[in-house]
């Protein structure tokens, strides 16, 4: 998919479009901006974890990132290059960059925000048959698929909004890595800290979405990237 998705995407386009901008800058890779490609959809991300974060500061676990070893282990795992490298690129790469360019020849950009999530969202279906192989009944296996899908959708919309705001597939790409790392939060082990701790965790989440909230679009706003929006008003 890596290889034939920009060929969808370059036969599809509309052939102004490739005069305002080329394809590889439609594709999201450009130089201009990559820093704060690189920094800032991060940090705004890392602000919505903040209550994940603080788990992970509280459990220790943080303490693991500081040490070579654990990242030199991690490069020879599999499993974690899959998660971390290999499928923030190819899903990003065919979700993002390729598809969002073609949906906004044809909606407007929020609309076109909203609707490539859904094709991602029901991408990761295919994980319910993976759950029933290994003995896991239809119906908890069909709503773990459902619960993945409307998470993988939302964060779906908020990577291609990144992408539609930033014009870089860095900050899509680094975003996904960061994300697919932390999870989705374990609203369980909260539960079970004491009531101080509880009660700090809990707040943090709300702030954290809160600041988040009031920085997305000022952390991402185009003219920081280098990114004309006027590219896609093809008439």
């Amino acid at each position: 998919m890596l290889f034939i998705s920009p060929c969808f995407l370059y036969i599809g386009i509309h052939s102004k479009t490739l005069e305002k901008i080329s394809l590889l800058g439609l594709l999201g890779f450009k130089t201009r901006g990559l820093c704060q490609a690189t920094v800032m959809p991060l940090f705004l991300t890392m602000i919505l974890f903040l209550g994940p974060i603080a788990m992970k500061i509280h459990s220790g676990l943080l303490k693991l990132y500081t040490e070579p070893m654990y990242w030199i282990n991690n490069m020879k795992n599999l499993i974690w290059l899959r998660n971390h490298l290999v499928a923030p690129l190819s899903e990003e790469f065919t979700y993002r960059s390729c598809m969002l360019p073609l949906l906004l020849e044809c909606f407007s950009p929020m609309t076109a925000v909203s609707i490539s999530p859904l094709f991602f969202g029901v991408a990761h279906f295919h994980h319910m048959q993976e759950r029933i192989k290994y003995g896991m009944d239809f119906n908890t296996a069909f709503k773990i698929a459902c619960f993945q899908f409307v998470y993988t959708t939302i964060f779906g919309m908020y990577s291609a909004y990144l992408l539609l705001r930033t014009g870089h597939f860095m900050s899509t790409f680094i975003v996904h890595a960061f994300c697919n790392h932390m999870g989705f939060p374990d609203l369980v082990e909260v539960t079970t800290y004491k009531r101080e701790k509880k009660i700090i965790i809990t707040c943090l989440f709300f702030v954290g979405f809160g600041l988040w909230c009031l920085l997305l679009n000022p952390l991402t706003e185009p003219t920081w990237y280098y990114n004309n929006l006027s590219w896609y008003k093809v008439k």
